[in-house]
């Protein structure tokens, strides 16, 4: 049996205890006298794929739109991202990035070619986003760039033309030509994919095949002087750990990091995966369990890299996860458009723990997707906007962005529905530079509270403030007419003696706590 098997039975059998209540306690201790690996800002990225309504309607309206805009860009939806500090953007996908060719995104608008998007609907693409309007946009929001490069249907030339393009500051043809479409100075490009899921819509590859294919384009990324490009390996499907010990067993020394693709669906049918609204409290739990799946996940990937890379030089990039539900009834259910309640804010807060846990080699997380595709960060319908619960969660855990891992450990009660339980409370700890502590607390039981203790070894501090995410219903969302039912409010049910901080959690929420 494989680790990851042994993990997955572990977490699919019942727990003896009883669902958590009131009067229950969960013990933490916080090692702030542990100080671990900084978390990068990018373990709260996003992904922007060409595919609905993400780009055009979402971000991007043009200059003429009625809609407010910078440039073309919505600014509702530009001051929203700002106000997360969103690190990073992975774009133009996803599968459509195998059967994008960079120069069909270049030059004046009205003449680029109309394609049509095969991956997301057969729909057409006209073209009006391309590489200037994506490196504007994460210069206008402060994030990094990730491009993902077309591998399954492009060649090594190609994107190292694309590269090129980008990042010249030469008197070079394409550098030249990037100056005559608008563009004087180069833009920074952080990171380069080299191909999607390869072993899927990225061109059906196997492994051994792929990997060859990874060093030919590899060898082709050119980095300009002082300004590397980090090169992501395209890697595994959830729980395909062969692809990762292959990769890395072939191409190891060729890449800067590899990926990580997982989801999570509420029920195990790709083709009726549940309602991202009407639910219940069994497809809650089974949302909540298939989030905490992460945590094998990347134990399992992380061993396989470790055989080949015990220093940690590579990076692993979960550059694309988060919940996936049937579309919106009425919806293009191609354009993967979703509503987003309380269920997506807990769970999103699951994930980011689970990453920062793991920040020694997880560099990069990237939810998909950033607006009105997947979990979003933002919902529009024409001229409004609205944030979901999934945006507020990272609102609350933006002040980890750089900060220092605490190791944090969690004795407690577990939250129990049939046949199934887990750990009730789940917890993240990280100093900034200033010295100020932070402690994620989650508590994913919907029904009880749970009073937590933790002990914070080698800090004494002087205060504590916190805020805190739940609502009314586990399925409580936030509409265009209601926008504001699940947002954050302070958080006043905390104290500290010395150091020792006790918190009593709501029912079914998200607390994040400052130490100072």
């Amino acid at each position: 049996m494989t680790a990851l098997a042994a993990l997955t039975m572990a977490a699919a059998l019942p727990a003896a205890a009883a669902p958590a209540s009131a009067s229950e306690t969960a013990q933490i201790t916080v090692h702030v006298d542990q100080p671990g690996p900084v978390m990068r800002p990018e373990l709260q990225g996003q992904f922007a794929e060409e595919l609905g309504h993400g780009v055009y309607g979402g971000i991007w309206v043009g200059e003429d739109s009625p809609i407010p805009n910078i440039r073309g860009y919505r600014k509702d939806v530009v001051a929203a991202l700002q106000a997360i500090k969103v690190p990073v953007i992975r774009w133009p996908g996803g599968c459509f990035a195998d059967g994008y060719h960079w120069r069909d995104g270049v030059g004046p608008r009205a003449q680029r070619p109309v394609r049509l998007n095969m991956n997301w609907g057969g729909v057409e693409e006209p073209n009006s986003f391309g590489t200037h309007e994506y490196m504007d946009f994460a210069e206008l929001i402060g994030a990094k760039t990730y491009i993902s490069a077309d591998v399954g249907s492009g060649t090594a030339g190609e994107m190292s033309d694309w590269i090129e393009y980008m990042t010249s500051d030469s008197h070079s043809t394409l550098a030249q030509q990037r100056r005559a479409n608008g563009r004087d100075k180069p833009w920074r490009l952080d990171y380069l994919g080299v191909g999607n899921e390869a072993w899927g819509c990225g061109g059906n590859m196997r492994p051994e095949y792929y990997a060859n294919l990874l060093r030919q384009y590899a060898t082709f990324v050119w980095s300009p002087p002082g300004r590397p490009i980090v090169k992501v390996a395209s890697g595994a499907n959830s729980e395909d750990v062969h692809w990762t010990d292959t990769v890395m067993a072939n191409a190891a020394g060729s890449i800067d990091a590899i990926s990580l693709h997982a989801y999570t669906i509420p029920r195990s049918d790709w083709s009726h995966k549940g309602s991202a609204t009407d639910f219940g409290e069994d497809q809650w739990m089974s949302t909540i369990k298939g989030s905490l799946r992460m945590e094998g996940l990347i134990a399992a990937h992380s061993a396989a890299m470790d055989k080949y890379d015990p220093a940690k030089r590579v990076g692993l990039l979960v550059d694309e996860w988060g919940n996936w539900y049937d579309a919106e009834p009425g919806t293009n259910g191609a354009f993967l458009y979703q509503q987003n309640s309380l269920r997506d804010a807990i769970t999103a807060a699951l994930n980011l723990n689970i990453f920062q846990a793991h920040a020694d080699r997880v560099r990069m997380a990237n939810i998909a997707q950033m607006v009105n595709v997947l979990q979003a960060m933002v919902l529009t319908d024409g001229p409004r906007m609205v944030r979901t619960p999934t945006y507020w969660t990272y609102d609350l855990y933006q002040v980890f962005q750089g900060a220092t891992a605490l190791p944090v450990e969690v004795a407690g009660p577990d939250y129990a529905f049939g046949a199934d339980a887990v750990p009730a409370v789940h917890a993240s700890a990280g100093r900034d530079g200033a010295g100020v502590v932070y402690l994620a607390l989650v508590n994913v039981d919907p029904n009880h509270a749970v009073t937590v203790t933790a002990r914070l070894a080698g800090l004494t501090a002087k205060g504590v403030s916190g805020q805190l995410l739940t609502a009314p219903m586990i399925n409580s969302v936030n509409s265009f007419d209601h926008p504001d039912v699940v947002v954050p409010t302070a958080f006043t049910g905390a104290s500290l003696v010395g150091q020792v901080l006790t918190a009593t959690l709501p029912a079914k929420s998200v607390v994040v706590l400052s130490l100072r």
